[in-house]
């Protein structure tokens, strides 16, 4: 059975002055989803987090939330809540205040909300921190409690406007698992921007991937990883080798060096333009002249290197296990491409 869609936008374009920021967007998230809009800086993602959560109103369009058109009405009136970059935190309460504020403008009784407090700030594994103050946490703990701020109100949807980007690399992958298992957990529909592939790679059930107010395409983190409707779609979502191709009934064929068709592909032509993503691509030194390649620049990276090889006149990049090969500039091998990271593109542009 389809699920019934909890957020909606038809038909939605949004214009400051003569600058079209959206145009004819179509969304439909279903209840209990996590959807991240994922796309580089001025692409749209974040008026459209704007226009859901009611902060801007759309020039033309719709906007739907639980089959309700809340399309004028203010923040107030949506059942949303938002958990920012910036945390949001007012500095002079206490870390119990902070989060109790919206049930205080609720008018909820003063003991219901001493319950429900500890409770939220138990989610997110700050017990006993409630009378601290702001200044006596730690960022990571500072959008913990941004989040146990929002849960407490039980909102029908949550948005989050890149809440991880001001947090280093270890905070921000235990943070991200934490949303996840608490959006889980409540089911809660949730509307997540960021810029971060990996950030939404890790979040989301769907990934709605936008270019200059439009969306590029929408589907499953693994959908858009392994077979990305465009070029664009195919550089953006991670680094993509691209190489003119020629098909046969079971092969495909490379620069000369000819490989089985993996059953992923489907093909309706002789030629055309396939991508490979690094990681499918090995070094070996064995092979025929087709797969000869040599080194032109290596990165270490700890557990593997980056490696720029050339092969045929054309710039390749490779991830090599640190642990397999220790390859350096000038080195020659024979490049393996693994049929399965693979796949067709339908724009050659």
């Amino acid at each position: 059975m389809t699920q019934p869609h909890f957020v909606e936008l038809r038909n939605v374009t949004k214009r400051f002055g003569n600058n079209t920021v959206i145009e004819g967007i179509n969304l439909a998230i279903p209840k209990g989803e996590m959807v991240t809009l994922l796309g580089p800086s001025g692409c749209g993602k974040t008026t459209v987090l704007r226009l859901v959560a009611g902060l801007e109103k759309p020039t033309e369009g719709q906007i739907f939330i639980d089959g309700e058109d809340v399309t004028h009405r203010s923040i107030q009136q949506r059942d949303i809540c938002m958990v920012f970059q910036s945390y949001a935190l007012f500095p002079h309460m206490s870390l119990g205040d902070n989060v109790g504020y919206g049930l205080k403008m609720l008018g909820t009784p003063r003991a219901e909300i001493k319950t429900r407090v500890k409770e939220a700030l138990a989610m997110v594994d700050l017990d006993g921190f409630e009378d601290r103050f702001v200044d006596q946490i730690s960022g990571g703990q500072q959008q913990r409690v941004a989040l146990a701020r929002a849960l407490i109100l039980k909102p029908k949807v949550l948005l989050f406007d890149e809440p991880l980007s001001n947090l280093d690399a270890n905070l921000r992958r235990s943070m991200r698992d934490k949303i996840r298992e608490l959006q889980k957990q409540f089911n809660i529909t949730s509307l997540y921007v960021t810029h971060d592939q990996s950030e939404a790679f890790a979040v989301s059930d769907t990934v709605l991937v936008m270019n200059k107010g439009e969306i590029m395409q929408i589907g499953s983190p693994q959908t858009l990883y392994r077979h990305p409707a465009s070029r664009f779609m195919a550089s953006f979502m991670g680094d993509a080798n691209i190489f003119p191709a020629r098909f046969g009934s079971d092969f495909v064929e490379i620069h000369g060096y000819r490989l089985p068709r993996p059953p992923q592909l489907t093909i309706t032509q002789a030629q055309g333009t396939v991508g490979v993503r690094p990681e499918a691509i090995t070094l070996s030194e064995h092979g025929d002249e087709s797969q000869r390649c040599v080194v032109r620049h290596v990165a270490y990276m700890g557990p593997q290197y980056e490696v720029t090889v050339e092969w045929h006149g054309q710039s390749l990049l490779l991830q090599v296990n640190a642990t397999r090969l220790q390859p350096d500039v000038g080195d020659n091998y024979y490049l393996e491409i693994h049929p399965y990271g693979m796949f067709i593109l339908a724009d050659a542009a």
